[in-house]
């Protein structure tokens, strides 16, 4: 087997590790959005448009960290 082969897997195995992180953020967001929102409605614009960011914040960090498994 070719080490570059080995590399490339360990890459994959690497992000896929990696992707746990942002997956555990992204629901935390939205569920502790969900109960905000649920407890207190009024304020649901407010705190749908931080859900919104925080989300674009995880999965940006996740996208970077899917460049780098292969960029390296």
């Amino acid at each position: 087997m070719d080490l570059a082969a080995i590399e490339g897997n360990l890459n994959s195995i690497g992000y896929g590790l990696a992707a746990i992180g942002p997956g555990i953020g992204v629901g935390l967001v939205f569920g502790l959005g969900v109960q905000a929102i649920a407890r207190q409605p009024e304020a649901r614009g407010i705190l749908q448009g931080q859900m919104i960011f925080g989300f674009a914040v995880i999965e940006a960090l996740a996208i970077l960290g899917f460049v780098l498994a292969f960029a390296v």
